[in-house]
């Protein structure tokens, strides 16, 4: 295992063990970003997640949403902001907040944990923006 992957994993573990479940995102991306996790780029629906360290570059892949060939579902904003905001109060998992971005047209969602900010994509370049607070670990 390499230097980059143990702290992503001690972050990670760190991260779960002292997050909230309400407000829980903003925990793990502080708990990241002070691990040295610049950027974390998600891939939906196949789930693939790659993250940027000062000690280099880390692939995850998980289970995908879907498989075969599959209709990209439109953009929907509104549907997209409720996923964030049901995932924000705690009352969905994860693996929820991935489906549910899904089926609200994003692709891809990217985290820039230096500026807090979360972008997310469609498939025909649409795009919805939403910063993070800090929070002190």
């Amino acid at each position: 295992m390499s230097k980059a992957q143990e702290n992503l994993q001690s972050a990670m573990k760190r991260a779960m063990s002292g997050r909230p479940k309400v407000g829980g995102f903003p925990y793990l991306a502080e708990t990241l970003r002070q691990a040295g996790v610049t950027n974390n780029y998600w891939y939906l629906p196949s789930c693939q997640s790659l993250y940027v360290t000062g000690d280099g570059a880390i692939m995850t892949v998980g289970t995908p949403l879907v498989s075969g060939m599959v209709d990209v579902p439109p953009f929907d904003r509104e549907a997209l902001v409720d996923a964030i905001r049901t995932d924000q109060a705690g009352e969905s998992s994860f693996e929820q907040f991935l489906a549910a971005s899904w089926k609200a047209g994003v692709v891809r969602y990217d985290v820039d944990f230096s500026n807090r900010v979360v972008s997310y994509f469609g498939a025909r370049g649409e795009e919805y923006r939403e910063t993070y607070p800090l929070v002190e670990l």
